[in-house]
């Protein structure tokens, strides 16, 4: 477990950058990383629970999906604030997925399904939500006072 973190007052920036190795253990050590950056960061509390929600399912999906559970593999979180927004990045060492094709959870036919549930919980939660380098990466942002 790697944890670096940078905090860049310049312009109301502040970031902080955590690697974990691929183990759904290090889930409980991102949750206690994500509660001490909303210290770090003086951001309200009334938004954690949304946060911590999609970040959870984020690192969750990039260990068991992206990595799929090689602890070789890191999953890196980046944390930062800029203008009353949190944005988080987590990004695997996997080779991503057709997040444009993922079944629609709330349809009757897919109540049963597994697929799709994490991202829609992350789309729910975060005020955008948006995927990179061929779904190997999502950035979240979040907006508070």
């Amino acid at each position: 477990m790697i944890n670096s973190i940078d905090i860049d007052m310049t312009n109301s920036l502040e970031k902080k950058e955590i690697k974990i190795n691929s183990s759904v253990e290090n889930l409980t050590y991102v949750e206690k990383e994500i509660e001490s950056t909303f210290d770090e960061f003086n951001i309200s509390f009334d938004l954690f629970g949304n946060v911590l929600i999609a970040v959870t399912e984020a690192v969750n999906n990039a260990i068991s999906y992206g990595n799929r559970n090689d602890v070789t593999k890191e999953v890196n979180i980046e944390f930062s604030t800029l203008n009353n927004r949190l944005s988080v990045v987590v990004a695997d060492q996997g080779q991503g997925f057709d997040y444009e094709s993922l079944p629609d959870p709330t349809d009757p036919e897919n109540i049963e399904k597994l697929e799709g549930r994490g991202i829609f919980l992350m789309k729910s939660l975060s005020d955008h939500l948006l995927f990179k380098n061929n779904g190997s990466s999502v950035e979240m942002h979040f907006k508070y006072k």
